[in-house]
């Protein structure tokens, strides 16, 4: 059978792969916080038909001859730009000028509170009925709770992975640039409430999509430093605010364009390759 024919088989596979993470970019330019990936391919292994050889006294060299074998997914990448900013002037929608990711997590009931972190551009967030930050998905907002010594009123205690809490009966609270959570009690004091964790990486583009717009961890993705916002590069928070999709559509269709074309340059091929066997066929009749 025709090299060509199980080349371009090859190149439909990639071309379609290519279309559908184009498709899930498409699909998700309204996700808050959402992150387009883009594919790269490479070529397959190239079989020799003729050998090099270097200069001699009495003759120049000579290249390799060689013929492809098709192409290959290379890798599929996450592009952790940062996207647009959307103004909404609700004080628990909220965006991070930089590189960090705000740390979710399940509360466990034991002396660090919470574990199971989950890492999210996604800033709108909520306050449940207890009076606790929570996302979409009603895991808990990471950060330091500060609050007041119950048996010693006056002294200040801070509980590190903790769940931040707000008074349901606050008549008002605010988000710094720093992470500070803040609220106004009944008698008009001012109280902080605590201060929000961001999450920064070595390498962003080695963290798994886990859904909901979430990212975990892996082995590439290194340890995350996990802190205080405007500290080591993890970026400053904005209150008011949510992060738009970094996906440009106008890129996306011509992208698409390209996808489909290079779809159909594999589908001739493969027609090409059918009429040269056929006539190889009809050789004898």
């Amino acid at each position: 059978m025709l090299r060509s024919m199980y080349s371009a088989i090859s190149g439909l596979r990639n071309n379609q792969s290519k279309l559908d993470v184009i498709g899930n970019n498409i699909s998700n330019v309204n996700t808050h916080g959402f992150k387009k990936s883009r594919t790269v391919f490479k070529d397959i292994i190239s079989q020799s038909i003729g050998s090099d050889s270097g200069a001699s006294a009495t003759r120049g060299g000579v290249n390799p001859k060689q013929i492809g074998l098709g192409s290959t997914m290379a890798t599929i990448d996450v592009i952790h730009t940062g996207g647009a900013l959307q103004s909404t002037a609700r004080t628990l929608d909220l965006a991070i000028s930089g590189d960090g990711f705000f740390v979710v997590g399940d509360y466990n009931g034991g002396t660090s509170e919470l574990d199971s972190f989950l890492y999210t551009r996604a800033g709108n967030f909520y306050m449940d009925a207890q009076g606790y930050l929570v996302d979409g998905e009603g895991r808990y907002l990471v950060g330091d709770r500060i609050e007041e010594d119950p048996n010693n009123p006056g002294n200040i205690i801070t509980t590190q992975n903790a769940r931040i809490h707000i008074p349901t009966s606050a008549k008002s609270m605010s988000i710094g640039q720093d992470g500070t959570v803040s609220y106004v009690n009944d008698s008009g004091d001012l109280i902080t409430a605590g201060q929000i964790y961001l999450a920064k990486f070595a390498n962003t583009g080695g963290l798994r999509k886990e859904g909901s717009n979430y990212y975990q961890e892996t082995n590439n993705s290194g340890t995350p430093e996990i802190g205080l916002p405007t500290e080591d590069g993890k970026g400053s928070i904005q209150s008011g605010f949510l992060e738009m999709s970094n996906v440009d559509l106008s890129e996306e269709f011509t992208e698409l364009i390209v996808a489909q074309r290079g779809f159909q340059a594999n589908a001739r091929t493969i027609t090409t390759s059918d009429q040269i066997l056929e006539e190889l066929v009809n050789l004898k009749r």
